[in-house]
This record gives structure tokens, C-alpha cells and sequence, in this order.
């Protein structure tokens, strides 16, 4: 997987930063820094400002920096990968649809140290089309969440929906850290899940993560499979159903992170950053590193960087 983005002037340090401990002498030609992590992600820093990940665990990093580009900068950023943007330009067909009633199912809190990864399938009928426009709804990543607080009582009221909250302690018992393996049995689960109330739909659409054959591959052993997909980058903007998976994911997301704040007596960050690792490292110093296994994904790279602090 390869996912390139143009990073803002005020990360470019912090970054080179959070992956020196891995930073190659002599990085590329054109590029000022480049980091080759044992995950196999490797991380290159270039003139032009733009910054390409690449590997297995390319999204996770990418989604980690995009989070910070959208709460330091308010910049909405696309890591969509390069091969998903060149097989989107093929398929127009699909982006003409807009209204139909449909299933569709979007996911929040991969990019998250803390907080769990939730999961949701909404069904969303041609009926339905005004109220949720006059709603304004669409890509939760671009409301906020004071707006998704207001806007997804009143969609979980009038649109059936299913979800699955994957907790970070039960995240951490997973034998395989493929992070688009865990989205794709956990979208699989939830449409499975929806699919049996027996609506009428002329798509079931999910926000493409990975390519189709992928997709099935990683839900081949999967007792109960959802075949019949249309794949769609940006589904979030184009499919209402989508739209509102992404906004009730993300609101039941807010509603775990206050829970957790609660539990912990602080008020817990989104993404992860270093004002991430900073709360993880105090939490580690107070109670213990497996005190955390309950709180945050423990395979991310800000785990081993609060173990070399403690």
C-alpha cells in the first residue's frame, strides 16, 4: 500500500521527530528525511513537502497524520491510496449515484491511539432523502463533533442501524494486526447483521479501504458473508447511507472517548500524537504499562516510544 499527501509547513518537524528513532543516514534523493520501521512501513519526507508512506501498516500511519492535520490545521486530508485513486478514476458510473436506498457501512478510531474502532451498516430508503439532507449530512471527518453530537440522535431515531464496537482490549488479543483485515470482518459483520432485516435496496456500498478482491479474501473465513458490494472511494459523499454510518460511528466513537475520560479522570486525546503519548506515558508511570492494554491499540508506534520513557 502506498498513501502520498502534502504535509503542512508545522508537522514536518514533529514527524521527522516521531519516526527518528528509525530515520535511514542517507534517505532518497529529493527527500530530506526517511524512516524504515520493523513493521515494514517506510516513511519518506520530501522538498516538495509531501510526505509518502508505504507497507502494510502505510494507512495507519497516514491516518495518524491526517488526524493532526485536521485538529492543529483544520486541513481535511485524502489517503486515499495511489492505486484505489487510479482505479476510482475508471468507475464514473458509480459516482453518479446519489439517491437510492441503499446499505452502507462506514468505520472510525482506526487512526486512534485511544478508543476503540467502531463499526456501523445504516439502511437508508429514497424516503428518507430530504430529512437527511436538510440534516446536511456527509463525511463525519468533515463535521464537527459538536455538529455530529446534535445531528446523529436525530438519524439513530428515524434510520435503522447496526454497529460493532471493537474495544482496544479485545483489539489487542488479535493474532494479526492487518488493520484492513479487522475493518473488513468488522464491515462484513455489521452488514451481515443489517442485511437480515430484509430491506429493499438496489446497493449495498461500502467506503473503499482496500481493493475488492482483497476485501473478500480477508472475510473468506467468515462463516456469514456479504458478496453482492459496490466499492466506492469517498462513498461518504456520495451514498446517504454511508454518510450516515460515518456520523453514527463517529458520535458512538465520541460517546466511548467520554466514557474513557470519565473512567480515567482526564480527558483523553483523539488521534496520535505527542500530546497522546504524553497522557499514555503518564497513565503507564502511575499504574503500570498493562494498565494501558484496555485503553489504546497497543501495535501502534506510540507504544514502544512510552516504553522507552518509563
Amino acid at each position: 500500500m502506498t498513501i502520498v499527501f502534502k504535509i503542512s509547513d508545522n508537522l514536518k518537524q514533529k514527524l521527522i521527530d516521531f519516526y527518528k528513532d528509525t530515520s535511514v543516514l542517507t534517505p532518497p534523493p529529493y527527500s530530506v528525511f526517511q524512516s524504515k520501521n520493523a513493521d515494514g512501513t517506510t516513511v519518506t519526507l520530501y522538498n516538495s513537502g509531501k510526505v509518502m508512506f508505504q507497507g502494510i501498516s502505510a494507512d495507519i500511519d497516514a491516518a495518524l497524520w491526517k488526524d493532526q492535520e485536521k485538529y492543529l490545521n483544520n486541513k481535511i486530508i485524502d489517503i486515499t491510496s495511489k492505486e484505489e485513486q487510479k482505479k476510482n478514476k475508471t468507475d464514473k458510473k458509480t459516482k453518479s449515484i446519489i439517491n437510492i436506498s441503499s446499505i452502507g457501512s462506514d468505520e472510525v478510531g482506526t487512526g486512534d491511539y485511544f478508543g476503540p474502532i467502531v463499526v456501523t451498516a445504516t439502511y437508508v430508503n429514497k424516503s428518507n432523502y430530504n430529512f437527511l439532507t436538510n440534516l446536511k449530512v456527509g463525511d463525519s471527518k468533515k463535521i464537527t463533533d459538536e455538529n455530529i453530537k446534535k445531528i446523529a440522535p436525530e438519524i439513530i431515531k428515524k434510520i435503522p442501524y447496526k454497529t460493532f464496537i471493537l474495544t482496544n482490549e479485545n483489539y489487542n488479543k488479535q493474532k494479526n494486526y492487518n488493520m484492513n483485515k479487522i475493518k473488513a470482518i468488522l464491515h462484513n459483520k455489521v452488514l451481515w447483521e443489517i442485511s437480515k432485516e430484509n430491506f429493499k435496496y438496489d446497493k449495498i456500498v461500502v467506503d473503499q479501504f482496500c481493493y475488492p478482491k482483497n476485501y473478500y479474501q480477508y472475510i473468506s473465513e467468515t462463516k456469514n458473508k456479504v458478496n453482492n458490494i459496490t466499492f466506492m472511494t469517498k462513498a461518504e459523499d456520495q451514498i446517504l447511507s454511508v454518510a450516515c454510518a460515518s456520523i453514527i460511528s463517529r458520535y458512538i466513537f465520541l460517546r466511548e472517548i467520554d466514557k474513557m475520560s470519565k473512567d480515567l479522570n482526564i480527558k483523553v486525546p483523539k488521534g496520535a500524537g505527542q500530546n497522546v503519548d504524553n497522557i499514555a506515558l503518564n497513565l503507564a508511570q502511575k499504574y503500570g504499562f498493562e494498565f494501558l492494554s484496555k485503553y489504546v491499540k497497543l501495535n501502534f508506534k506510540n507504544t514502544q516510544k512510552i516504553k522507552d520513557k518509563i
